[in-house]
């Protein structure tokens, strides 16, 4: 029969229902994150004597009542952001960005974005102190989510005269044939990441209107020949997908009052010759240029299903970076 020892005691009864979460649901997430049981009765946390994770989930413990007791609520995704994020000398960094929540922008339905990762946190900082920003990294890490939202910020606070969307039109492993329609109508499949985080930010109906009017422009990668974007905030998604000379033409818009974020996943290039992409050479090229910033996210910034970041593991252990 196994052993048992007490790691830690709820300071407040009243938190330990919201961190074992509806239908004991983040207790259940903590014990496949850490694959390890954990045993939660009358207020004690224990788990099995001499456990090499029993100081980490000590700190885990502390850090999520910590942000409870200052009224600050926490979300599953929440939750998840401090199992990945944890170390066992950061809890005082965590309990910082989670208690002083650097707010980027109230939707439209009224939930607040803020970081919830550390690299999160870096990336937003850099908006505001570089012209051209680069965020690298896997999936659901928020690159292109946070982007969209800074640049509505900056929109409404009239800091912009314009949001410009960019894409590469390249296709993800898979011939779509000739699409029906006008041009709109054959790009717009290509470019729905953007406009749900646009939808999201604004509302449908306002985010229609602003297109109209000018202010936001959703447009494929080779319809930037020949501009200068001036008073702008440009966004380049899946710039792993931008040819050499595509990546140079678009750089090179960059006009006075403007700012440029590049997003993409180096691993996912769906161009036919992987050494032949934009954002590759530019991390190169570009890396120690003042005004230019290169954020990085990794597997541990994944901010979907529990699930994705195994499945990243998996492919990157196979695979490699």
């Amino acid at each position: 029969m196994s052993e048992y020892q007490t790691i830690y005691h709820f300071k407040n009864a009243n938190n330990e229902a919201k961190i074992l979460g509806p239908n004991n649901q983040y207790w259940r997430m903590l014990e496949d994150y850490y694959q390890t049981e954990v045993l939660i009765r009358h207020s004690e946390v224990k788990i099995a004597l001499n456990h090499p994770l029993s100081a980490l989930l000590e700190r885990y413990f502390n850090v999520v009542e910590t942000i409870l007791e200052n009224k600050v609520p926490l979300s599953e995704m929440d939750l998840l952001s401090i199992m990945r994020n944890l170390t066992l000398d950061n809890q005082d960094d965590i309990i910082s960005l989670f208690l002083k929540k650097q707010v980027l922008l109230i939707t439209h339905s009224g939930k607040a974005v803020y970081p919830r990762t550390f690299t999160q946190k870096k990336f937003i900082d850099s908006l505001s102190k570089n012209d051209i920003i680069f965020a690298v990294g896997p999936a659901g890490t928020g690159k292109t989510y946070l982007s969209v939202l800074y640049a509505v910020s900056l929109l409404k606070a009239n800091l912009v005269k314009k949001i410009i969307l960019v894409r590469p039109i390249v296709e993800a492993g898979e011939k779509l044939g000739y699409l029906p329609g006008d041009v709109k109508e054959k790009i717009d499949p290509y470019l729905i990441p953007l406009y749900d985080g646009l939808y999201e930010a604004l509302g449908k109906e306002t985010a229609i209107k602003m297109q109209e009017r000018g202010n936001i422009e959703i447009a494929p990668l080779a319809y930037m020949r020949g501009r200068t974007l001036e008073d702008a905030i440009v966004i380049l998604d899946e710039g792993q997908n931008a040819t050499l000379i595509q990546m140079k033409m678009f750089l090179t818009r960059l006009g006075f009052g403007s700012k440029m974020i590049i997003t993409g996943d180096i691993t996912q290039i769906d161009l036919p010759n992987r050494l032949h992409s934009g954002l590759v050479e530019a991390l190169d090229l570009f890396n120690d240029i003042p005004g230019i910033a290169v954020i990085t996210f990794s597997n541990v910034d994944v901010m979907r299903n529990p699930l994705v970041q195994k499945i990243i593991q998996k492919y990157e252990g196979r695979y490699g970076n």
